[in-house]
């Protein structure tokens, strides 16, 4: 009687410790902010998930796509969501100077995923043809203006540059004779190429510097950083795993197609538009380039204190 009043009491005690201890099946959940839905760039996450990558490395993601990424990258900031991917990091930069406790956790995109196109009607074949003609780009102070300049300046052609807003307005621009060359990023157009619709004149990473540069990353707040950064790495390493997956298995390619409802095979984006390299969030290039244009100066200390690449391999 006596021994088993003594195994009851330590089968009891033995419950109340599992009960304090974290579940070994338990998901940590982190609210991740995007610019956007459908870009084959910030698609990981939503994509893993699917998958099961992330489940494996127990995090469940709570997706938010925003309307665009500054306000992302605030609301991370303010502490109301865990994370932002595919943020400007131009924008971080300015945000970091002005003391946001804004923290880079790994890239996002090195190099630039634009591209310049026409009709295929048009006479436009090859760069010097480009001379005395209008090129589109998104609006001052844009990516793709800074894409242009480059692109421009680096063949040491003339043309002149028209703000047109975003890919969809701007292909509406060219087809109406209103510029001659347009801007797009994928996923738009990819359909419009394989289908000959339009003819693709030139890439931005094309141009040494633009290749070079490190365009947009991974962000949290430094609360979180330093309160969760077990569970920031794991999402780091189920971000990498997924990212190998995309350029690996052929089911990743016709999810993402469903997905998005591009249509075609898209098998040209990852060959031609975004390569996985262009993807690796383990470094952050040409900084120094992108804070000049940025027109921000950040120390030493500074960048340390910004820059926390998690679980970095």
């Amino acid at each position: 009687m006596e021994l088993r009043r003594s195994l009851d009491c330590i089968l009891a005690s033995g419950a109340a410790l599992l009960l304090l201890l974290p579940s070994a099946s338990a998901e940590d959940t982190l609210k991740v902010a995007s610019p956007q839905r459908g870009a084959w760039e910030s698609s990981a996450p939503e994509l893993g998930q699917q998958a099961g990558i992330f489940k494996k490395h127990g995090i469940t993601l709570d997706l938010l796509y925003t309307q665009g990424s500054y306000e992302a990258q605030q609301r991370v900031i303010s502490g109301s969501l865990d994370l932002g991917l595919d943020i400007d990091l131009m924008d971080v930069l300015r945000a970091s100077v002005r003391g946001a406790p804004v923290r880079i956790i790994g890239a996002n995109v090195t190099g630039s995923t634009n591209y310049w196109y026409v009709l295929k009607t048009s006479p436009i074949r090859a760069i010097e043809d480009l001379v005395g003609k209008t090129i589109a780009y998104q609006e001052n102070g844009s990516l793709s203006q800074y894409n242009v300049l480059d692109f421009l300046k680096k063949n040491r052609v003339k043309a002149k540059m028209v703000p047109t807003g975003g890919p969809a307005a701007t292909f509406n621009e060219v087809v109406a004779g209103r510029v001659d060359v347009g801007w797009a990023a994928p996923p738009f157009g990819i359909d419009k190429i394989e289908q000959g619709e339009i003819r693709v004149i030139a890439h931005a990473n094309d141009v040494p510097r633009i290749q070079g540069m490190t365009v947009s990353v991974l962000i949290t707040d430094a609360a979180s950083l330093q309160r969760r950064k077990d569970v920031l790495t794991r999402f780091m390493q189920a971000y990498r795993e997924t990212i190998d997956w995309m350029y690996s298995d052929p089911v990743a390619l016709q999810r993402y197609v469903a997905l998005t409802g591009l249509g075609g095979s898209g098998s040209q984006l990852r060959e031609k538009f975004i390569t996985k390299g262009m993807l690796s969030p383990d470094k952050l290039s040409g900084l120094q380039t992108v804070m000049k244009d940025a027109k921000v100066v950040l120390s030493r200390r500074q960048v340390a204190e910004l820059i926390h690449i998690v679980g970095q391999q």
